[in-house]
């Protein structure tokens, strides 16, 4: 049988120590729920001690605990997969209060004061069209134009090396294309958060892929804006726009309780 330990899924602004609906993760059913210190608590649920793979399942389980606690306490997510294990002097309860809660408790405060009033946007941009776009770029770019001319006049063989030219030249033509636009979306979205971070960017259709940290109180005049640069690029861009969730991008705690 697998020793027992306990899942962390966050650290909230709470002196309570309650159960909430929520299952754990590990399908189990596990109950998750608080242990706290001053007024600060971890949420947990009981886990054996092992490695959770990194599915589509256990990313689940694990974001939803934390949007759930999102809909009533300032949230610090944990990293995906960090458990507590008991050792000879505590139980795995006893170290996260101990040794996590209260040894750490000026960090955690001060990072649950920093994040308090604020949640987390995420907003995707991707082209629509690719064809226009590229045909845009021949447009705008002579020396892609006349290269392009050159290349349908010419034989398959002897226009290889102008045919690997024109593919960076296109390249770089469409990242400059990407960063002009992706500025003016958030030249209008960045005034409205506190910060942003930019996240991986996809095949040649992505225009952006940010993450905002936006304050309760701005987030109706954020969602305006949202809708007003879709409605102006509609048909040219498509928009995937996700939250409030818990500010991953901006905070993960890491705890080491091996």
């Amino acid at each position: 049988m697998m020793e027992e330990g306990k899942y962390i899924y966050c650290v909230i602004d709470s002196d309570e120590e309650k159960e909430f609906g929520s299952p754990g993760i590990g399908g189990r059913g596990d109950t998750v729920h608080s242990i706290a210190f001053h007024d600060i608590a971890a949420v947990v649920s009981d886990s054996p001690i092992k490695e959770y793979p990194v599915s589509r399942e256990n990313m689940l389980a694990h974001q939803k605990v934390s949007e759930l606690m999102t809909e009533s306490y300032t949230v610090l997510p944990v990293k995906f997969g960090t458990i507590a294990k008991g050792n000879a002097e505590r139980d795995a309860s006893e170290r996260i209060r101990l040794e996590v809660l209260e040894k750490r408790y000026g960090e955690l405060r001060g990072l649950l004061n920093k994040m308090e009033g604020k949640i987390e946007l995420g907003l995707k941009c991707l082209w629509t069209n690719m064809e226009s776009i590229f045909a845009e770029l021949v447009e705008q770019h002579s020396d892609i134009r006349i290269l392009k001319q050159k290349i349908a006049r010419g034989h398959p063989v002897k226009t290889r090396d102008k045919r690997v030219t024109l593919g960076e030249k296109v390249k770089k033509g469409l990242d400059r294309k990407r960063e002009k636009e992706e500025a003016q979306i958030l030249k209008v979205l960045k005034p409205l958060s506190v910060d942003l971070e930019s996240g991986t960017i996809f095949g040649d259709k992505m225009v952006t892929n940010t993450s905002f940290l936006v304050p309760e109180e701005k987030v109706d005049e954020f969602d305006a804006a949202v809708n007003q640069i879709s409605s102006e690029r509609d048909g040219r861009m498509k928009f995937k726009y996700v939250g409030p969730a818990p500010p991953c991008n901006f905070v993960e705690l890491t705890i080491v309780l091996d």
